[in-house]
């Protein structure tokens, strides 16, 4: 086992306060003595230590106050921990970062974050490597076929740990492992981290379906296309060889296209039954990260040049206001 591996985790910092934070610092604290927890509010923080659950999200989960030391210091987070576990919710994870001015080229990076930087259109781990001087080597993805909510209450679960540097992957497994948490290793980071983005837009479109009430069927048929799709993109976007029927990629797709727990899916269904866009927006209560993928992976592909009439019919739908019927009835053409 490298130096790295041999070190990993160390003291762990939670960064972001949202439900995909909060089910994660539960698996930690199943396996980890103590973790720092940051969140921006301070007003958050204070009724989290009351009410010994996050006042905002997944309420129901009790923790164990005294094992987390919370702080709203983005900096004294980073700078006492080892390993920073990032999960905050893309559209927001720049300006997260805009007050981190701690040095991170000492210090593993996981992230959990499933999303592309708006504006930059880059993928976080990108991000993080031009911007912070992250090495690859230290930084860890997260991702799998699981809702928050579900993880959160114990029900059996599978995420994928992917990394270039495979021995620091299954380091970290042994502080996410659980009786109702099991761990699948990688490699393949950018693709996985791919697969993360479109899964969100591709929900979307699977929820649009579900609203229009144009049946199980369709639906079906639509998820399938969608996984080729995606396949399609991120063989051409970085190569490499991977099973798009593999958990982390289509599991993911398929949890977030039909479950009830998907914002994607329900924000989706909420335009198939004719609610506009920006209202459908508004009335989410939780960020709708397909949405902005949606927009950056568009802008993405103009360069990469895979064929994905999905991705560009939500496009068309979410940015250009075309009516949805007639674009889902062009998809529709495409579908095999």
């Amino acid at each position: 086992m490298d130096e790295l591996s041999r070190h990993m985790p160390g003291r762990i910092a939670v960064m972001g306060g949202g439900s995909w934070a909060t089910a994660l610092s539960k698996l930690l604290l199943c396996n980890e003595e103590r973790i720092i927890w940051y969140m921006r509010r301070d007003d958050r923080i204070e009724e989290f230590r009351r009410l010994g659950h996050n006042p905002a999200y997944l309420s129901d989960v009790e923790f164990p106050i005294r094992r987390i030391d919370f702080t709203s210091d983005i900096n004294g987070a980073a700078e006492e921990a080892d390993t920073l576990l990032m999960a905050m919710p893309s559209p927001y994870f720049k300006s997260h970062l805009a007050k981190l001015t701690a040095n991170l080229t000492a210090k593993n990076v996981v992230i959990a974050t499933k999303g592309i930087i708006p504006d930059e259109n880059m993928l976080v781990t990108d991000y993080l490597e031009q911007h912070y001087g992250v090495d690859p080597d230290r930084m860890i993805v997260v991702s799998g076929p699981c809702h928050a909510e579900e993880v959160a209450l114990g029900h059996l679960s599978y995420l994928t740990v992917a990394s270039t540097n495979r021995e620091a992957a299954e380091a970290f497994t042994h502080s996410l492992n659980g009786p109702a948490m099991r761990t699948l290793v990688s490699d393949d980071v950018r693709g996985i981290e791919y697969g993360g983005v479109l899964k969100n837009v591709y929900a979307i479109a699977s929820g649009i379906v579900h609203g229009m009430k144009w049946g199980d069927n369709f639906q079906a048929i639509l998820v399938a296309n969608a996984a080729k799709e995606m396949e399609r993109f991120i063989d051409k976007a970085i190569g490499g060889e991977r099973c798009i029927c593999h958990s982390v990629y289509l599991g993911d797709l398929l949890v977030t296209a039909y479950s009830r727990f998907s914002r994607n899916h329900n924000f989706g269904s909420m335009i198939g039954r004719g609610c506009a866009v920006r209202r459908a927006m508004m009335e989410m209560e939780m960020v709708t990260e397909g949405y902005y993928a949606a927009k950056c992976m568009h802008e993405i592909n103009s360069s990469v040049g895979a064929d994905m009439p999905i991705l560009e019919g939500m496009y068309d739908i979410l940015y250009n206001g075309r009516p949805v019927a007639a674009i889902m009835e062009r998809i529709s053409h495409h579908l095999t």
